[in-house]
């Protein structure tokens, strides 16, 4: 007997031989069915080891089955490790709502065989009172009689699931055959289950973990735990509310160090793209010539060291949000680019043909006075007002002196909790040394001070001499010594009762 010819793909039917004289489909069981089992044992094998996932696997294992044997039925079944139930992966003939079916171990045929670990055959589903009947009744169609067959998927000699088929009675079909047969399957289809659990463990901790660190990004960035509150902040929060829900650009302008991309933090996480990704692109990092292929992507071949297709970041923030930092340092030839992609949502790849739309949210940031920069003719003046439609101004720290102690006290509480210290205040001439400076560096400079006075400090307090040697020089924070040494003594003697009425609380 010649073996059968192999088709190039797995899903599609075999030509046997003819010397065979064997047409398919053969019901399992029935004369000729095994002549076809290793051709759907193999076809199966190549399909699972193809798939994509296990559920695309399992569902190629039933079309299978279904080509060359022609069942009335089919279903996979697998235990669903955290609720403890069995759920459908995968089935063939049964209606969508059947698919939505649970049962418990040990709860009707397929609960007792993956409770008991053993195969069940019941000859006639219609005489069986055990029958839930949970994904559609039983047979289909009047006067026809049904054979059930459910085998055990073990994995480590456990049973993990089960795979069942609904097969036309027949008095002569041989049972035991049809048991061996699918045993063999089962085998496969755990070896199967066996390597994909490890991917889904990944995988649901992966996303877990990114559920956890996004809802962490959303408190951070809540607008209640923003610190400030002067008129300027209060005016800014405003804004930053009434534009966040919305899609539109938002062009956020300020010196260097004001905050801009915590800013751009809040708008994306109070949208409706909070749960989509967030791009940042600082334009002025990237050199000119990498900048159009960090934007749009490029195709494999487009330039020297390009082995591979790479998507740009547009592409990545496709359904998000992405933020271009420093936009006033773009060059006019990237600028004409960029304005084709806030106009349209439309780009190519860098040495590609292929049209690519996105959707995605625009913010913009840059401390450059872009009105004089238009006048210079170093910044396009259809992009700017492609850019302006919400623009948002971030008040420098001077212009709040009132915050400057709040987000003091914020910063010794960040930085106190990142390095083990237990620091609980800052003294009054700290206070007043913080307060009378001008912050050219705003609140970045702010920052980096509280921090290093964390560092170098030893107790529980903050003091003068633990600021920044900048802050202590008298002629750029205005806190030199005037008047006389009795004065000088007496202001000191003040300042040491009102620490000591701080530490004893009065």
């Amino acid at each position: 007997m010649s073996a059968p010819a192999f088709a190039a793909s797995p899903t599609e039917p075999r030509q046997v031989g003819p010397a065979e004289a064997i047409h398919f489909p053969v019901e399992l069981g029935l004369p000729g069915a095994d002549v076809l089992h290793h051709t759907t044992l193999f076809d199966i094998s190549q399909a699972l080891s193809a798939a994509a996932s296990l559920r695309d696997g399992v569902n190629r294992v039933l079309r299978i089955l279904e080509q060359y044997h022609s069942l009335v039925r089919s279903a996979v079944t697998l235990l669903d490790e955290e609720t403890g139930e069995l759920y459908i992966e995968a089935s063939n003939g049964v209606s969508q709502d059947g698919r939505l079916a649970r049962y418990r171990i040990g709860e009707g045929i397929t609960g007792r065989v993956v409770a008991s670990g053993t195969p069940i055959v019941v000859p006639d589903v219609a005489r069986e009172p055990l029958f839930l009947h949970r994904t559609g009744r039983r047979p289909d169609r009047p006067g026809e009689e049904v054979t059930f067959i459910c085998v055990p998927i073990l994995l480590d000699r456990q049973p993990v699931g089960a795979l069942s088929v609904d097969l036309r009675r027949a008095p002569e079909r041989d049972h035991d055959q049809v048991l061996k047969f699918l045993h063999v399957v089962c085998a496969l289809l755990a070896l199967a289950l066996k390597s994909q659990r490890p991917i889904d463990a990944e995988r649901r901790s992966l996303r877990e973990e990114n559920q956890h660190l996004r809802h962490e990004l959303q408190e951070r960035y809540a607008l209640p735990n923003m610190v400030g509150t002067t008129g300027p902040m209060r005016d800014l929060m405003r804004l930053v509310a009434q534009v966040a829900p919305t899609g539109a650009t938002v062009l956020l302008r300020g010196e260097s160090g004001t905050g801009k991309e915590l800013i751009a933090h809040a708008i994306h996480y109070h949208s409706p793209r909070a749960q989509r990704t967030f791009i940042k692109v600082n334009c002025a990092a990237l050199p000119e010539s990498l900048i159009e292929s960090e934007l749009f992507g490029h195709e494999r071949g487009a330039f020297t060291g390009a082995l591979s297709r790479r998507k740009g970041r547009f592409e990545l923030a496709d359904g998000g949000t992405i933020l271009l930092d420093e936009i006033g340092e773009l060059s006019l030839t990237t600028q004409a680019k960029l304005l084709r992609v806030l106009q349209e949502r439309q780009f190519e790849r860098l040495g590609g043909t292929e049209t690519l739309s996105v959707d995605v949210r625009v913010l913009a940031a840059t401390n450059k006075n872009l009105e004089r920069a238009i006048a210079e003719r170093t910044f396009r003046e259809d992009l700017y007002y492609r850019l302006n439609v919400f623009p948002i101004f971030v008040p420098p720290l001077r212009e709040r002196k009132p915050d400057v102690l709040l987000l003091a006290d914020h910063f010794v509480e960040k930085f106190s909790a990142a390095h083990g210290k237990q620091i609980r205040r800052l003294t009054t001439p700290a206070i007043d040394m913080l307060v009378s400076y001008h912050w050219p560096g705003n609140v970045r400079e702010l920052e980096n001070v509280i921090e290093r006075a964390v560092v170098v400090c030893d107790g529980q307090a903050i003091h003068a001499h633990h600021l920044s040697p900048t802050l202590q020089t008298a002629e750029v924070s205005g806190t030199g010594a005037t008047g006389s040494l009795e004065a000088a003594v007496g202001t000191l003697e003040t300042d040491l009762i009102q620490d000591a009425l701080k530490t004893t609380r009065g």
